[in-house]
């Protein structure tokens, strides 16, 4: 008979799917942190849904004074046609709040993945190559992240918006503006992860075998140096929100008949608060709480479990209480085991 090969097992490897950022977190994580990270995909999906089917959602546009029955009125309170009342511009709060919502993710997408782009293909060059390069791009991105992020996005947002306040002007301003605050985060991730990698045998082998500087940083080392990225960018998303709103709030956001923005509608609601006319600022402020909490709750829960350290306590946590339960049952199953041999001892003395 011959003798049968064999064959060395090869570990599955995880589709597609469950190497998603979110879906590997979710399935690792457990407890109070799966529920954490649960609540927070669940709010982070309903600002995304009510964003994309903002047109389908909301009962009046976000510039609407008027409907087939007349004007809305200014400050009107909550009532059948109006859920959540109207501002003292007349507009109806509910569907400002709803359009508000498309206005900051447009704003999110457009300053994050510029952001990333920006920051991830410095950050490449900068730790690659090293040099006065490496230095003179350290300095600036330390220069920049020293000022205080509103103050920049204030004066980036005059600069770039030039006193015009369009739909897309105004949502390139601040996306802008919010830019130039993220790209050092992304270039200083980048850059330290790129110095640690091209260190690795398999890059130094890449390069003795004549591979070019372009194709071992965007083959070898990118692949590589981005898997801390996703909890980055949840993280600036919520962070985009507040900007926005900070940014509306003080009087440099965007016109109400140009976009629906939240911090613009808080800032006309000031008077409002002192007067009884609680409508017109506790929605907006509830939107932007809520989604930076739901936001912040995935970035937070996604960064806790991406941490080696913390799986690795949480790991040991799990090993002793299985361990406890282990040692219990089997104290458990030598007491009845010890009960059952003094009962047949008994038994056979009688």
């Amino acid at each position: 008979m011959k003798p049968e090969p064999i064959s060395a097992a090869v570990p599955e490897r995880p589709d597609l799917w469950h190497r998603i950022p979110v879906i590997k977190q979710l399935r690792q994580s457990s407890g109070l942190q799966r529920g954490m990270l649960i609540a927070g995909l669940v709010i982070t999906a309903i600002f995304v849904l009510m964003a994309i089917f903002a047109p389908l959602l909301a009962p009046f546009g976000f510039a609407q004074l008027r409907d087939a029955d007349g004007a809305f009125g200014a400050q009107q309170p909550p009532s059948a046609a109006h859920p959540m009342g109207t501002t003292v511009g007349g507009y109806d709060v509910l569907s400002r709040v709803i359009w508000g919502a498309q206005t900051a993710l447009l704003v999110i997408v457009m300053a994050v993945v510029f952001s990333i782009v920006i920051g991830i293909l410095l950050g490449l060059v900068s730790g690659y190559i090293g040099g006065w390069l490496d230095r003179v791009l350290v300095v600036i991105g330390d220069a920049i992240y020293a000022f205080p992020s509103l103050l920049l996005a204030i004066v980036l947002s005059i600069v770039i918006s030039g006193g015009q306040s369009s739909l897309w002007g105004g949502i390139t301003a601040a996306a802008l503006s919010i830019t130039v605050i993220y790209i050092p985060q992304y270039y200083r991730v980048i850059r330290a992860e790129t110095m640690r990698i091209k260190a690795e045998p398999y890059v130094e082998s890449a390069r003795m075998l004549g591979a070019s500087a372009p194709r071992i940083m965007f083959r070898h080392v990118l692949r590589n140096a981005t898997r801390t990225l996703p909890v980055l960018f949840t993280l600036n998303s919520s962070e985009a929100i507040l900007t926005l709103a900070g940014l509306g709030f003080l009087g440099f956001g965007i016109e109400p008949t140009a976009a629906a923005e939240w911090g613009y509608d808080l800032n006309k609601a000031l008077s409002d608060v002192t007067s009884g006319i609680w409508w017109t600022a506790l929605y907006p402020g509830l939107a932007i709480v809520v989604s930076v909490l739901g936001i912040t709750l995935v970035g937070e829960s996604m960064n806790d479990l991406s941490d080696p350290r913390l799986r690795g306590r949480r790991a040991s946590r799990r090993s002793r209480r299985h361990d406890r339960s282990a040692g219990s049952a089997a104290a458990s199953s030598s007491d009845a085991t010890m009960a059952t041999g003094a009962a047949d001892t008994k038994e056979a003395g009688a």
